[in-house]
């Protein structure tokens, strides 16, 4: 089946979130994140997986949730926005669905700006919104983070 067809399916607090399968790298037991001084309150810090420096998105801080401590159970989603890889921290993975179109819609079919979303799946079991990777991001979100890597690098 076509990966653009095809959602990985997320848990925080309980709440289940969907993201692009094709954007998707490969998903991992969390480990410990190095702190990234001077980097947006919306990153956690850095890993390295796969022999690159990624940054890790504080998912919870997005979604207006609560911050929690990392958990040995929790997973890093790795997966490729437009301008880089990321992490995303989250409590579970549920695993990969695959909804006929009538069960996916569009944001702009609901409702106009909203963040963060690109669409929302309708399953029997409930509705999940579709997490628009490219959004993670605000423009200034995304220079403080270079320049808090750039400084990182310079360090080595």
């Amino acid at each position: 089946m076509n990966k653009s067809n095809q959602y990985l399916v997320f848990l925080l607090d309980e709440q289940r979130y969907a993201l692009r399968l094709s954007a998707i790298q490969r998903v991992v037991r969390a480990v410990e994140v190095m702190p990234l001084p001077k980097g947006p309150e919306t990153i956690l810090g850095l890993i390295k997986a796969q022999g690159r420096i990624i940054p890790v998105i504080n998912t919870r801080k997005l979604f207006d949730l609560p911050d929690q401590e990392l958990k040995l159970s929790d997973r890093f989603i790795i997966a490729r926005t437009s301008k880089r890889t990321v992490a995303l921290a989250v409590d579970a993975v549920n695993g990969v669905i695959s909804p006929s179109t009538q069960e996916v819609s569009q944001t702009e079919d609901i409702a106009d700006d909203i963040e963060y979303f690109e669409g929302v799946l309708n399953l029997e079991d409930g509705m999940i919104p579709i997490h628009d990777l490219d959004q993670l991001l605000s423009c200034e979100e995304e220079i403080m983070l270079n320049n808090a890597l750039t400084v990182e690098e310079d360090k080595k």
